[in-house]
């Protein structure tokens, strides 16, 4: 096969332009790969990865419907010609995209054999030339994982499999995938155990499969280690889908049981926002939960609709949820070694390869734009000094015995009853969210754009202090 095939003529490296039209849809109008926001530039920000398994593989098949994507690399005589063309295509995308990474499973990469050996050398042969390709272009591997829950051995879980057989062969399978992550040095792996919980209680040992999912993660942490391979190791959360109930439901689950096992010190979280949506929590809780834990290690950037009950895979392009996940990742400092990776498909019915780039553009200038209101967020400071105000009564007397863990319940009877105590009304009540729809035009100066072209909502935070007048400065953010 011939690696110089070029799979997305007419189309070359998609550029930055903050006045194109809304008419011009390959360019990026607000990602700037090296503009600085607070010190970093945004490509260090946002670190985009694409993934593999949707963009490449994908078919646009659903339980209702026969594949719709007729990809010219998805076409050949054997599995190993197609999975050549496959990865030659995909370097050619992520190098005209601008994105510096890619995440992929072990069986999206290659195929699987009849037997593990066969899977294994398909793997080597494939990977092979997926180290030469990255040497030539410097994308990188965001991340590896493994694919432990299509084929039938994994219907009732790998590594909370009943039978012994399959938990080995799991094992067998997550040594090889650690082994090529160390080859082509990814940044992380994932663990993702969508067959690891179970349809019925009645037939299920919870406990015991909890401990030999936790003797598994034990088992990767020593494999790790011993062949040297530094990266950073992540489980992602998820609440149902395969499974009616999975173990790794959200991220406090997930969090609970890695201190629970003494594995917190070696895994952070891959937090999915489609996943934590369909936990019933809001877009940005797991970021949120995980990151004040410290356990904050990588985002899978996509999003679901919200009025059905599975995973639905699509492109983020709400501003509001961009602008609350990078608020959380300015706050940490940043993403470092993961990132945003777009876990994300186009749509059925968007057959044309002109569209996997606008998909990926789209949700990368959402994060931009995510990006920008955070950072004007930080800078401006009012909303940290109204946090701050909230908690100051924790910052002395019996609040800060308190913080300190040094009070006692006697302490608090006595402060209570002795202490005159003035309530501050300093509550939830007293912050507004305006949402308010404002003409503002957009981009650099002299933009002729108008508010017909530019449909976009705005909103105002405006928060209240303790006296009940509105904070000045509240920054107008870009929704």
């Amino acid at each position: 096969m011939s690696t110089n095939t070029v799979f997305f003529p007419g189309i070359s490296k998609i550029p930055y332009v903050a006045d194109a039209s809304v008419r011009d849809v390959l360019c990026f109008k607000y990602y700037n790969a090296s503009e600085i926001l607070l010190g970093k530039t945004m490509e260090d920000w946002l670190r985009f990865s694409v993934c593999y398994w949707h963009s490449f593989c994908g078919t646009g098949a659903d339980p209702f419907g026969s594949p719709t994507l007729r990809r010219p690399w998805n076409e050949g005589d054997g599995d190993m010609e197609i999975a050549k063309k496959r990865l030659s295509a995909a370097f050619e995308f992520f190098t005209k995209l601008g994105v510096k990474y890619y995440t992929f499973h072990d069986r999206d990469m290659a195929p699987e054999g009849r037997t593990l050996k066969e899977s294994n050398r398909n793997l080597d042969e494939i990977t092979d030339l997926a180290l030469e390709l990255q040497k030539q272009t410097g994308v990188k591997v965001l991340w590896v994982t493994c694919n432990l829950f299509a084929h039938s051995r994994y219907m009732n879980g790998a590594a909370s499999n009943p039978d012994c057989h399959v938990f080995a062969f799991a094992g067998a399978q997550v040594k090889k995938g650690l082994e090529i992550a160390k080859k082509l040095q990814a940044e992380n792996f994932v663990f993702w155990g969508g067959r690891e919980g179970f349809l019925s209680a009645l037939n299920t040992d919870v406990a015991a499969e909890l401990r030999h999912m936790a003797s598994f993660f034990k088992m990767a942490v020593a494999y790790k280690e011993k062949i040297g391979l530094k990266c950073q190791f992540l489980i992602e959360p998820k609440p149902k889908e395969p499974c009616k109930h999975q173990y790794d439901y959200d991220a406090m689950s997930v969090i609970g049981f890695l201190k629970h096992f003494g594995l917190d010190k070696d895994f952070k979280l891959n937090i999915e926002p489609n996943h934590t949506t369909l936990a019933g929590h809001s877009y940005e809780h797991d970021i949120i939960m995980a990151s004040v834990f410290g356990m904050l290690g990588s985002v899978d950037a996509n999003t679901g609709s919200p009025d059905l009950g599975w995973d639905t895979d699509q492109f983020p392009m709400d501003i509001r949820n961009t602008t609350l996940v990078m608020k959380a990742v300015i706050e940490q400092g940043g993403l470092q070694p993961g990132g945003l990776n777009f876990d994300a498909k186009v749509r059925r019915e968007s057959t044309e390869l002109e569209d996997l780039f606008i998909a990926h553009i789209g949700a990368m200038d959402a994060f931009a734009r995510g990006l920008r209101n955070a950072a004007k967020i930080f800078e401006e400071g009012v909303m940290q000094n109204m946090l701050r105000e909230r908690y100051m009564s924790f910052s002395l007397g019996i609040g800060q015995k308190v913080e300190e863990s040094s009070c006692s319940l006697e302490d608090l009877e006595v402060f209570h009853f002795y202490i005159q105590v003035t309530y501050s009304q300093h509550l939830e009540d007293h912050m507004e969210c305006l949402v308010l729809l404002m003409a503002k035009k957009l981009g650099q100066s002299g933009d002729s754009k108008t508010c017909t072209e530019q449909p976009i909502l705005y909103h105002m935070l405006l928060l209240r202090n303790r006296s009940g007048s509105k904070a000045k400065n509240t920054p107008i953010l870009d929704f």
